[in-house]
C-alpha cells in the first residue's frame, strides 16, 4: 500500500527569497554547473551594457560595474524571482542623468539609498501585488518613450559631435543643439558605431548564442587601436577603471540633502518597482514559474541601498539580461549571484583593457538596446485594436518623451483606469420586466448583470429611480452581480429610502456573500431588508 505523496514543505511565505526555496528543493553539482554557465553568459552581456548605461547616465563607467556587481548579487540572493538579474537599466538613463545635473553625484547616491528605503516600505505594505496591475498600453507607451529618449541621448556619441556647451536634457532642445552641431561629425566615430550595430545584428541572426555585444565592442576597441582612429575612448574621458570595489560608505543624508534627494528617490522607486516586476513577469512567462512580488520589492530596496554604499546608482530587474539568464539554462538565483561575481573578476583582471573601448561603440550598443526596447509590434497592434488603448499609449508616450517619466506613468495609469471604468460600466446591465398586477399591488422585478460599482451606479442610478416610481413591491435580482462597492451599495440605500417613503418594499434576490457585506456596510441587512435566494420565494 502506498501513501499519498505530499509536499514536505508548507506554502512559502510571500517574503521568502526564492534562493531559499531552490536550495530547500535540493541543489546539486549539476545545478551549480548549469548556473555557472548561465551566470557567465549573462555577465558577458552585462559587462559592456553596464558601462554604457552608466556613461549615458552622466556618471563614470566604473559606477555601472559597481551597480551590477553589488546590486545584481543582492537582487538574486534576496529576490522573489528565480531568474531575475538586477543591475543598471536603460530605463533609468534619463532620470539618473537629470538627477546628476540637478543635485550632483552625491545627491544621486543619496537618492539611490533613499529609493531603497521607499522600496522596502512598498514591499512591507504589499504594494507589489498592485503595481503589477498597471495597464499594458501604459507599459508599452512608457517603454517606447524610454527607447526614444535613450537613442536621442546617444546621437552625440554615435556621430562624434562636438557641442559648444552642455548637451540639453530636454529632448526638443537636445535635437536643436545636435542639429546645430551637425558640421562637427567625426566619420571615424560614426563608422565605429555602425560597425558595432552591424556586428550585433549579424551575430544575433547567424550566431544567436554568441555574445554579440561583447564581440562588437571588443572588435571596435581592437580596430580603433590598430587603425589609430581619432575617436574618444573610456580611457581618454574617464581614465583607467579601478580593479576593486571601493570601501562601503554611507551617503550624505543631511537634512539639506534629504530635501533635495527625496523627490528623485520616489521617482527611482516607482520606476524601479515597475521595471523589476515587469521583468519578473517576463521571466515567469518564459519559465512557467511564479515570482513573489513583495519579496522582489524588498530585495530591490536592499539592493539599491547596498549599491549606494559602494558608490553605485539605481538597481532594478533588467528584462534583457533576465531573459538571457532563462535562455542560458539557469536553475535559479545562484546564476544571478555568480553573474555578479564574474563581473567582479572581469573588473579585477581586464579593467585596463576597458580604457581602449570607444565611446561610439558603447553608443552603438545602446542604439541597439533602444531599438529592441521599443516594442514596435505591440504598439502597432494596440493602436489598431482600440481607440481607448491607442489614446492611453500615445498620451503616455508623449508625456514620457516630452515631459517627465513619472508624469507619463501616473497620467497613463489614470487614463487606463478611466477606460477600464467605462468598459466595466458598459458591461453592467439592467433588465426591467413589465409590472405584474397582484392581489397585494404592483410588482416590478429588476435584474442586474455585471459588477455594480461607482461607475455603473452613476450611469444607471437614473434608471433605478425611474423604475422605483412604479411598484409597491420592488424585487432586485442580484444573482449575476459578482461584486459591489460602497457607491453601488449606496445607490440601493437611496432606492430603499425612496421606496419606504412611498410605502413600498425592497426585496433582494440571490445576493452573493460579498455583495451582502457591501450592502450591510451601508445599513442594508436583515431583518430591515428582506433577502431571498430566488424570485419564486417572494
Amino acid at each position: 500500500m502506498t501513501t499519498p505523496r505530499t509536499s514536505p514543505h508548507p506554502a512559502a511565505p510571500e517574503y521568502l527569497p526564492k534562493l531559499w526555496t531552490v536550495l530547500r528543493e535540493g541543489y546539486g553539482i549539476k545545478d551549480l554547473r548549469a548556473d555557472a554557465l548561465a551566470g557567465l553568459t549573462v555577465a558577458i552581456v552585462a559587462l559592456p551594457l553596464s558601462m554604457a548605461i552608466a556613461i549615458a547616465s552622466g556618471v563614470g563607467p566604473e559606477r555601472g560595474l559597481y551597480t551590477a556587481i553589488v546590486g545584481g548579487f543582492l537582487v538574486s540572493a534576496l529576490g522573489g524571482s528565480r531568474f531575475q538579474i538586477g543591475g543598471p537599466a536603460g530605463a533609468f538613463i534619463v532620470l539618473v542623468a537629470a538627477c546628476v545635473m540637478a543635485i550632483g553625484l552625491p545627491g544621486l547616491i543619496a537618492a539611490t539609498f533613499l529609493s531603497g528605503l521607499v522600496l522596502l516600505v512598498a514591499g512591507a505594505l504589499r504594494l507589489g501585488t498592485y503595481i503589477r496591475f498597471i495597464p499594458y498600453p501604459v507599459t508599452v507607451g512608457f517603454t517606447a518613450g524610454i527607447a526614444v529618449i535613450i537613442f536621442a541621448s546617444q546621437i552625440k556619441e554615435l556621430f562624434g559631435l562636438t557641442l559648444p556647451g552642455t548637451e540639453p536634457a530636454e529632448i526638443v532642445a537636445k535635437i536643436e543643439a545636435l542639429w546645430a552641431a551637425r558640421g562637427t561629425v567625426t566619420p571615424a566615430a560614426l563608422a565605429v558605431a555602425l560597425g558595432v550595430v552591424a556586428v550585433i545584428q549579424l551575430t544575433k541572426r547567424y550566431r544567436p548564442h554568441w555574445p554579440g555585444m561583447l564581440i562588437a565592442v571588443a572588435l571596435a576597441a581592437i580596430g580603433a587601436v590598430l587603425l589609430g582612429l581619432p575617436v574618444q575612448t573610456i580611457g581618454s574621458k574617464f581614465g583607467e577603471l579601478p580593479r576593486v570595489l571601493p570601501a562601503p560608505a554611507l551617503p550624505d543624508l543631511s537634512i539639506a540633502m534629504l530635501v533635495q534627494a527625496l523627490p528623485w528617490a520616489v521617482s527611482f522607486a516607482l520606476l524601479g518597482a515597475i521595471e523589476s516586476l515587469l521583468s519578473a513577469v517576463v521571466a515567469d512567462g518564459m519559465s512557467g514559474r511564479q515570482h513573489r512580488p513583495n519579496a522582489e520589492l524588498i530585495a530591490q530596496g536592499i539592493a539599491n541601498m547596498g549599491a549606494a554604499l559602494f558608490g553605485g546608482f539605481c538597481v532594478t530587474g533588467t528584462i534583457a539580461r533576465t531573459a538571457t539568464n532563462v535562455r542560458a539554462g539557469s536553475r535559479g538565483p545562484v546564476s544571478g549571484m555568480l553573474h555578479a561575481l564574474f563581473l567582479l573578476a572581469f573588473m579585477a583582471i581586464a579593467a585596463p583593457l576597458a580604457a581602449y573601448i570607444p565611446l561610439a561603440a558603447l553608443a552603438g550598443v545602446l542604439a541597439v538596446v533602444a531599438w529592441n526596447m521599443a516594442e514596435k509590434e505591440e504598439a502597432s497592434h494596440l493602436i489598431r485594436s482600440s481607440r481607448g488603448d491607442a489614446l492611453v499609449l500615445l498620451v503616455t508616450f508623449g508625456l514620457v518623451v516630452f515631459r517627465d517619466l513619472t508624469e507619463g506613468i501616473v497620467v497613463g495609469f489614470a487614463l487606463g483606469g478611466l477606460l477600464f471604468i467605462a468598459r466595466m460600466s458598459d458591461a453592467t446591465e439592467v433588465v426591467d420586466e413589465e409590472p405584474v398586477t397582484e392581489q397585494m399591488g404592483d410588482r416590478v422585478i429588476c435584474r442586474l448583470s455585471g459588477p455594480w460599482f461607482f461607475g455603473a451606479a452613476a450611469r444607471l442610478g437614473s434608471v433605478l429611480d425611474r423604475i422605483a416610481d412604479r411598484p409597491r413591491l420592488f424585487i432586485l435580482d442580484l444573482t449575476e452581480v459578482p461584486m459591489m462597492d460602497s457607491s453601488g451599495a449606496r445607490s440601493f440605500q437611496m432606492l430603499q429610502r425612496k421606496l419606504a417613503r412611498r410605502g413600498a418594499e425592497l426585496v433582494i434576490v440571490g445576493a452573493k456573500p460579498a455583495v451582502r457585506s457591501s450592502l450591510a456596510a451601508q445599513g442594508l441587512s436583515a431583518p430591515a431588508l428582506r433577502f431571498v435566494d430566488s424570485v419564486s420565494q417572494v
